[in-house]
């Protein structure tokens, strides 16, 4: 009994000649490094459209506030500023996909305040140019920010820069009423497009000529990201949003 006893509580590693039971200890993860692979998708250049939008939007809105179109002409002039708002989403959208967030950033607003435009001069809502006038006084803050970042990419800062005087000019004649102020925003819209409309023109003709035709004046990284080698454009890439665990 003793024997068939101890036979039964005997198990598989309660023989002499089994060693102690060991659990493996939690190693680290090996480096994946060597086995990661970044897909990039190169897209065409979508600055080209959001500057031109810029330009055609800004004349049709500076020539409402030059008074060139009379004042029952406010819904066409909304009706035809409002695809400005899509086709500067669809910039912002392709900006961010191309890595370019300040490029993406700036476009996603404009494409925010042409539909705001659009909406208030459309539905003619009650202290519309008011509110306008704060909301491009808004803008007019965002701007002053976006400049201290946009030096280097010289198209958007000058565009930028053109832009802030008619925000403050729209911003203050929307709550003061001033006629004059009216004008002079009419005025710099329409400088504000053709500053856009070369932008727009001399991106395109470097992005269909691989080099630069017409001067746009980069800089430092600016510069560096269209002239450098593909060492340049890969640089710090695991740091980027999409690439990196968090934002």
């Amino acid at each position: 009994m003793s024997t068939d006893s101890a036979s039964a509580d005997d198990g598989p590693d309660s023989r002499p000649d089994a060693g102690p039971v060991t659990v493996p200890a939690r190693g680290f993860e090996p480096d994946l490094r060597s086995m990661t692979r970044i897909n990039l998708r190169p897209i065409a250049s979508p600055m080209p459209l959001g500057f031109f939008t810029v330009a055609i939007a800004s004349v049709m809105t500076g020539c409402m506030q030059l008074g060139l179109f009379e004042d029952e002409a406010r819904a066409a002039v909304a009706l035809c500023v409002l695809p400005a708002f899509a086709l500067q989403f669809l910039v912002g959208i392709l900006a961010f996909g191309a890595r370019d967030v300040i490029a993406a950033t700036l476009m996603a607003v404009f494409a925010g305040s042409w539909l705001a435009y659009a909406l208030v001069m459309f539905s003619g809502a009650a202290d519309g140019l008011r509110v306008l006038g704060v909301f491009n006084l808004a803008l007019l803050c965002f701007g002053a920010l976006m400049t201290a970042v946009t030096r280097p990419k010289r198209a958007l800062w000058l565009v930028l820069a053109v832009s802030l005087p008619r925000w403050a000019a729209t911003g203050v004649a929307g709550l003061t009423g001033a006629e004059w102020l009216t004008r002079a925003s009419g005025a710099l819209g329409l400088l504000v497009a053709l500053v856009a409309m070369y932008a727009a023109f001399a991106l395109m003709l470097e992005d269909m000529r691989s080099e630069e035709v017409l001067p746009i004046g980069r800089s430092g990284p600016a510069h560096a990201a269209v002239e450098g080698d593909l060492t340049v454009q890969l640089r710090n890439l695991e740091r980027q949003a999409g690439v990196r665990r968090t934002l």
